[in-house]
């Protein structure tokens, strides 16, 4: 065929008021969840860490809920939207609810750089600090769920649904890691042969969350000074 007729890939198409300003700033947050799982990857593989790959894992555990509830309720989208999938609950609102839900509970419950065993060369980040960033990821989250509203891609009913599923799997999922660690099943598991194969750890639960490297970057500076000051002596 020498025009074959051209299709649009779903996954980024945003549809928009191009006249409201509003409606142009809510199409590129309808861009977070995929922002946010190329995060996730390069988190993912850069520092190996068991938190993250869990934390992933939960995430899209959760986008499979959503996947089964929507074709379950089959509720449709606003009029203005009609015929472009399902809309209860918001996978978006899930999305972002569930992440900004189980990173507060990691900040502010699970994280403990003041840890016995942690080691850091520096004041580890204070909880005022991890306080705010919870609530910046919580208000990130709330403007990407009243965007999808904003949109006319969902009605506020599948919103807060979304909100609510999503904030009660990010709940449940860390519970059951909560569970998982107390009874040293993410310790077991990291000493299988394919989790030291692809060298998993677990240390930003204790490090501190900008401490990664950090050692042996001061480590290699002293001894390059060292050496230097050997060689003018």
């Amino acid at each position: 065929m020498e025009n074959p007729p051209l299709a649009s890939l779903s996954l980024t198409h945003v549809h928009y008021n191009a006249a409201d300003p509003i409606s142009h700033a809510c199409a590129y947050l309808a861009l977070v969840p995929q922002a946010l799982v190329i995060t996730y990857a390069a988190l993912a593989w850069s520092t190996r860490e068991a938190e993250i790959l869990l934390m992933f894992a939960g995430q899209m555990g959760c986008e499979a809920l959503n996947w089964l509830l929507k074709r379950y309720l089959k509720e449709e989208r606003p009029m203005q939207m009609h015929g472009k999938g399902y809309g209860m609950p918001s996978s978006h609102a899930q999305f972002v609810a569930f992440f900004s839900t189980f990173l507060t509970l990691f900040l502010l419950v699970r994280h403990n750089p003041h840890h016995p065993h942690a080691s850091s060369t520096h004041i580890p980040t204070p909880y005022w600090q991890r306080l705010a960033l919870a609530l910046l990821a919580m208000a990130c989250a709330g403007a990407v769920a009243q965007s999808r509203v904003y949109l006319n891609y969902h009605t506020p009913q599948q919103v807060y649904a979304g909100v609510a599923t999503g904030a009660l799997c990010a709940v449940s999922w860390f519970l059951m890691i909560s569970a998982a660690r107390h009874f040293g099943v993410i310790d077991t598991l990291l000493e299988t042969p394919p989790a030291r194969f692809l060298r998993l750890r677990d240390l930003v639960v204790h490090e501190d969350l900008v401490d990664a490297g950090w050692e042996r970057w001061e480590l290699r500076k002293r001894r390059l000074q060292e050496m230097a000051g050997k060689k003018i002596s």
